[in-house]
């Protein structure tokens, strides 16, 4: 396992011989030969299929290269009904706990609410939300929550997000491609830069992130 860089989350197959990702997969995804997340995305919650789909999930959270439930989690931008994205978010919670897997969340206009069923379940298992690219006060509130982030090709060019970054510890932290065509090490060069640090010593902060909460 190459662990120069770490891509949290990716859609994408990744060429690079330097590179670990994990890509999403769903339910009904085919290729599991890759280190991967599986989870039901709120975007595609489907009432009539859910035991279905987490039983899957059950069945393939045990493969040796399952590093992570989701990603799974709240969109409030999207008409399916909000409380059915939280039941089949806890459900997803639950089974992380269960198999002690992280969490990788996508949360959009729902952050007040992912804290607050964080403090109401208080899991064991490291939440992360990835793609973040909102302000520092709520990136500060998820971090006091013992909730991590990850960082995508937004802060490339977001000055205020590159600010974000720049606030907040590197424990605290890790990158990801999601579905960009950008490579992980452009978005390793430039947090880099950001955080005024060599990107060896990135790849080194990022690199015990990692190990820490996936236990390799």
């Amino acid at each position: 396992m190459s662990l120069d860089f770490i891509n949290i989350h990716t859609h994408k197959k990744t060429a690079g011989k330097n590179v670990f990702s994990i890509e999403n997969k769903y339910p009904n995804s085919q290729n599991f030969s890759h280190a991967f997340s599986i989870g039901i995305h709120p975007w595609f919650i489907n009432k009539n299929n859910i035991d279905e789909e987490l039983h899957i999930i059950e069945n393939k959270i045990i493969h040796e290269n399952c590093y992570a439930i989701g990603e799974c989690g709240l969109d409030k931008l999207i008409e399916i009904d909000f409380k059915l994205q939280k039941e089949v978010f806890i459900k997803q919670i639950q089974v992380s706990e269960k198999h002690q897997k992280p969490l990788i969340i996508h949360c959009v206009k729902a952050f007040q609410e992912i804290i607050e069923i964080k403090k109401e379940l208080k899991p064991k298992q490291t939440w992360i939300v990835h793609g973040f690219n909102k302000n520092f006060q709520i990136a500060d509130n998820f971090i006091k929550n013992n909730i991590l982030l990850s960082f995508g090709e937004a802060i490339i060019k977001n000055e205020k997000l590159q600010k974000v970054v720049a606030e907040i510890s590197i424990d605290n932290l890790f990158l990801e491609t999601d579905d960009s065509e950008v490579d992980i090490e452009k978005i390793y060069q430039k947090t880099s830069i950001i955080k005024h640090i060599e990107i060896e010593e990135l790849q080194q902060k990022i690199k015990k992130n990692f190990k820490k909460i996936f236990n390799t």
